[in-house]
């Protein structure tokens, strides 16, 4: 979580290319958020860069967990189009350094907030080891297959005692009754076996929905801009694709199968 087509590639005899479900969600979806905030106004950039990587709350208590403050050296990694990263360093003083593997994600992400920002996978970081004071990595582990190799290159890329904050879509340990494509949710004990496996100790866990709604100015200007992205692009296959992906999580939270868990861990 390359550029995506929206379903606009030509495939054999002419015939269009289906909307692949991770880029139309991270890529397409990206451009067009961009565009609505460009014709909407700066204040509704970073809720709009938010969509789908967690709240206010959940980003204060991973700072907080994580000890942000000015000359932290800090990384995003999967930052989408950059909203968190702007977040933090709004309210934390810090500037972070956003990775993305999805191109029209990552361009938006230094259009929008001018943080810098590279295209890569999580999985293989263009970064020296020891590069970052502390790392974060929202709603990311749970649309990679390798989880380990994901850990593995935070935990080379933080310095020895470096920290690190997830946020994780974990699921029950029964069957799920769907699943989105390209995801693949760890159970709970899955993940704190991976942390421990690549080199981490969790300090704390806690239940993102624990700690609160977004604020009512933050969500309607998030609502307002989905809004406008669907006036403009609901007839597109991009859009539908993203949408039903999107339906899909919200019936696995709604009836408890998946959950969202915020972790604070350290290397070492």
């Amino acid at each position: 979580m390359s550029g995506g087509g929206g379903g606009g590639g030509g495939g054999v005899g002419g015939a269009a290319k289906p909307a692949d479900p991770m880029e139309a969600e991270f890529d397409v979806v990206a451009r067009w958020t961009e565009q609505a905030v460009a014709e909407l106004g700066t204040e509704y950039a970073v809720p709009a860069g938010c969509r789908g990587t967690g709240s206010p709350s959940a980003f204060a208590w991973l700072a907080e967990a994580l000890q942000i403050e000015r000359g932290v050296r800090f990384l995003d990694s999967g930052a989408g189009v950059g909203g968190p990263g702007a977040w933090l360093r709004d309210h934390y003083d810090v500037e972070p350094v956003l990775s993305e593997p999805m191109s029209a994600a990552a361009g938006a992400s230094h259009r929008l907030f001018g943080l810098p920002s590279v295209v890569a996978w999580s999985q293989s970081l263009p970064f020296r080891s020891g590069a970052f004071d502390a790392l974060w990595s929202l709603g990311v582990l749970c649309t990679v297959p390798d989880k380990a190799a994901l850990l593995a290159e935070a935990r080379r890329v933080l310095v020895p005692t470096g920290r690190l904050g997830l946020l994780v879509y974990v699921r029950t340990p029964e069957p799920l009754p769907e699943s989105p494509e390209g995801n693949d949710f760890p159970t709970q004990q899955e993940l704190h076996d991976l942390l421990d496996e690549t080199g981490f100790t969790v300090l704390q866990s806690t239940d993102a929905d624990d700690l609160g709604s977004s604020p009512l100015t933050w969500q309607a200007r998030l609502d307002r801009v989905e809004a406008l992205v669907e006036e403009r692009h609901s007839d597109s296959e991009a859009w539908q694709v993203a949408e039903a992906q999107s339906a899909i999580m919200g019936r696995l939270i709604g009836g408890g199968h998946v959950r969202s868990v915020l972790v604070h861990a350290v290397a070492g």
